[in-house]
């Protein structure tokens, strides 16, 4: 199927949102993990009340409360952000992971952007998953062609948010195209990915990990491939760390931070580059 026919398909439908449904999008564009995130309370449903008997947690109820105040600020700062960043595409790159994937899809959320995963691109073009991994094996530069391809089309577009697959970061072309928006490495360590790897073999596509074996297996292949991936994305406009997000909230285990903590720290940073876009386009002005 050609690339410009399937993001056409797609970009007929509104914006991707959480909110809808599922069946209007081809089947590959939608990861397949999801975390469940805060953003789902909604302040015009009247407060849940409970039978007298029953008692709250302080615990609970500060949860609560703290889910609900990072999902309002969540909200505003996107807002603040939204007008200086002036539709420009978000480009999420790092090692394929469901952490980058449940934030690229909150952040299309909170901006009203549409969602596209590159991979999930590739593999629609190729007619499905299986199809695009014998291209890969049988005729390698037919398959990082179809990737530049997919770059291209999807950096000529605006109001993206894209989880770009390792192929963004191999060769200079595809990350000229990247500066068509703003890219951040979602930098997650590598003992996660390789859990994750083990828990959903679809991921394989993107990490380029052939052998499906053990743990320390995938870890060590991981960790050869980001020895060859580090440098591009290093390139990124802004790199976002679980690891430094973890610490930054106190967190000792890194399991603990969510994808709206992570999606603050994402937003921070977009907003600091948009401000110093703005500030140096306001000094190239003449007098």
């Amino acid at each position: 199927m050609e690339m410009t026919t399937i993001l056409h398909s797609s970009l007929t439908n509104p914006p991707f949102t959480a909110h809808l449904s599922p069946s209007k999008f081809p089947r590959s564009f939608s990861t397949p993990f999801r975390l469940r995130t805060s953003l789902s309370f909604s302040p015009s449903l009247p407060p849940k009340s409970f039978p007298a008997n029953c008692s709250v947690s302080d615990d609970t109820t500060s949860s609560n409360v703290a889910s609900v105040d990072l999902s309002i600020a969540l909200k505003k700062k996107a807002t603040d952000v939204s007008a200086d960043l002036r539709g420009t595409s978000i480009f999420l790159v790092g090692m394929n992971n469901s952490v980058k994937s449940s934030l690229g899809m909150l952040l299309a959320d909170l901006f009203r952007y549409y969602y596209f995963d590159s991979d999930a691109l590739v593999s629609e073009a190729a007619g499905g998953e299986s199809a695009a991994i014998s291209l890969k094996e049988s005729d390698e530069k037919g398959f990082r062609e179809s990737e530049t391809e997919v770059l291209k089309q999807l950096s000529s577009m605006g109001r993206l948010v894209v989880c770009a697959g390792d192929g963004a970061v191999q060769n200079s072309t595809n990350l000229a195209l990247l500066r068509h928006g703003i890219s951040i490495w979602i930098d997650v360590p590598l003992e996660m990915v390789a859990k994750g790897i083990i828990g959903n073999k679809s991921l394989l596509l993107s990490s380029e990990i052939t052998i499906s074996g053990s743990y320390s297996e995938v870890l060590s292949q991981l960790m050869a491939l980001y020895e060859d991936m580090r440098r591009g994305y290093a390139t990124a406009d802004a790199t976002v760390s679980l690891q430094k997000v973890a610490y930054q909230l106190g967190y000792e285990d890194m399991d603990a931070v969510t994808t709206e903590d992570i999606t603050m720290e994402v937003l921070k940073e977009i907003e600091r580059l948009t401000r110093v876009k703005k500030m140096m386009e306001a000094a190239a002005r003449p007098f």
